[in-house]
């Protein structure tokens, strides 16, 4: 790839785990009830047609990786997991004192933090506790965040009889320079050992988190993880760029200098020497950061055109209502967002005041609600069209006259009525959802809110 077109790109730009991103929410037109009515509308579409997905963040970890910016509170001290748990079901509660009729329950998704930092018992009660309010979908899908580290064949089976089918593996990478720098000292056979209990209990998705561009790493290093991770045969993969965002507090990635993190053509190269690899380890790309062999349900899903992507990362269908549970959570109504605090202390004393621990939000306008659709498009099926009259904003042909350049360059075509990403605009997808960015247009951030693209 041209260093002129990865410098041209390489630009701070949001993941688009939503749009409009966060910073971006208009927060002061922003109110309780607003998620409260938008919730309930939200509920009633959707709750027999198709289920919610359900977020629970799980913040704990007993140590601190340095590559980490998620939400989170460093402790050896387990006395945390039952006060925690009691909190979630107590919000949980909350919630469904809300909802008109019993929640059909179609995606759960444990996230951290460490999920796996907790005991078999208190996921079981955990678990079990959400259900007393609720009931599962037939075609469910239950899915964990798992620590290679601390995920005992225990956690996997204990999961495994609650329901769960998918479980994740954060790897990174397998040199023993690289996790020095992250503090993630993660040896081989710990994955293998989970990789294969997993698969000999039953799950039917296994996936590894793969991070390029981090610190000290080489080709060499992505070569050896690849090939690692190919001989133990996960059913998907993300292959994440690493993102730079010192400036957030907390967030530990103050732990190596600036000069150590492969940058522009250098990373370049370890994404595309790691996707080569992963062609012809039969991976398919199917979504941005995201590969899958062809018997995963994911691959199933882009093929079919159902994939989605939410604020846990993409699934096989989608749900129009999820709620996040725990601290930092955000939840999604689609006709608005709503943000859980982010401390601890603040989200239990907003439980004991029996009130929902949201600080912020927003209410997507018309306008937001067609841009949504667009980016989920590019982002889920590399391609968006505005031929239904009611996909098309006046805005198109601004839209085009940016995606014109990345069209020259090879990035995407341009049809009559919509566009198609190129395999050589794979590299470039949060660029081309970008150009439809138009919040992100109307006010250029004065400071840095965004890792860089590349």
């Amino acid at each position: 790839m041209k260093n002129s077109i990865l410098q041209k790109y390489n630009v701070p730009g949001p993941r688009y785990t939503s749009y409009p991103t966060v910073p971006y929410w208009d927060e002061k037109d922003f109110t309780y009830q607003i998620w409260i009515d938008t919730l309930k509308k939200s509920f009633a579409e959707s709750n027999a047609k198709e289920g919610l997905s359900l977020y629970i963040h799980l913040p704990f970890c007993e140590s601190m990786c340095t590559f980490c910016g998620c939400n989170k509170r460093i402790t050896k001290n387990h006395d945390v997991e039952n006060p925690y748990i009691e909190a979630v079901l107590k919000e949980w509660a909350l919630y469904c004192d809300i909802l008109d009729e019993k929640p059909i329950i179609k995606e759960i998704h444990l996230g951290g933090g460490t999920p796996t930092f907790f005991s078999t018992k208190n996921l079981e009660d955990l678990i079990s506790g959400i259900f007393c309010y609720a009931e599962k979908a037939k075609d469910h899908e239950f899915s964990f965040e798992g620590h290679p580290n601390n995920t005992t064949r225990a956690h996997l089976q204990k999961l495994y009889d609650l329901g769960f089918r998918r479980v994740s593996f954060g790897v990174q990478d397998y040199s023993e320079k690289v996790q020095k720098a992250i503090h993630r000292n993660q040896p081989f056979h710990n994955v293998a050992k989970v990789t294969f209990w997993a698969r000999e209990i039953g799950y039917t998705s296994i996936g590894h988190d793969l991070i390029f561009g981090l610190p000290f790493q080489g080709v060499d290093d992505v070569i050896d993880t690849i090939e690692k991770t190919h001989s133990l045969q996960p059913d998907r993969l993300a292959f994440y760029s690493y993102a730079h965002v010192p400036w957030i507090k907390g967030n530990g990635q103050r732990g190596f200098n600036d000069e150590d993190i492969p940058k522009d053509e250098e990373k370049r190269q370890l994404y595309e020497v790691g996707k080569d690899l992963l062609y012809e380890n039969d991976y398919y790309e199917i979504g941005m950061d995201h590969f899958a062999l062809k018997t995963d349900s994911l691959f199933d899903s882009f093929k079919t055109g159902k994939l989605h992507r939410n604020f846990m990362g993409y699934s096989s269908s989608k749900t129009q209502l999820m709620i996040g549970l725990g601290v930092s959570s955000i939840s999604d109504s689609w006709y608005s967002f709503a943000q859980n605090v982010k401390g601890l202390e603040e989200y239990y004393a907003l439980l004991e005041s029996d009130k929902l621990p949201i600080f912020r939000g927003h209410l997507l306008t018309a306008e937001d609600l067609i841009i949504r659709k667009h980016i989920l498009n590019i982002m889920c099926q590399f391609e968006t069209s505005w031929e239904d009259p009611s996909n098309y904003i006046p805005e198109i042909p601004e839209i085009l006259l940016q995606l014109k350049e990345m069209k020259n360059d090879g990035l995407v075509v341009i049809k009559t009525n919509g566009i198609l990403v190129t395999d050589a605009g794979k590299a470039f997808i949060r660029n081309i959802c970008m150009a439809f960015d138009l919040r992100l247009k109307r006010k250029t951030p004065e400071t840095q809110l965004f890792s860089m693209t590349i």
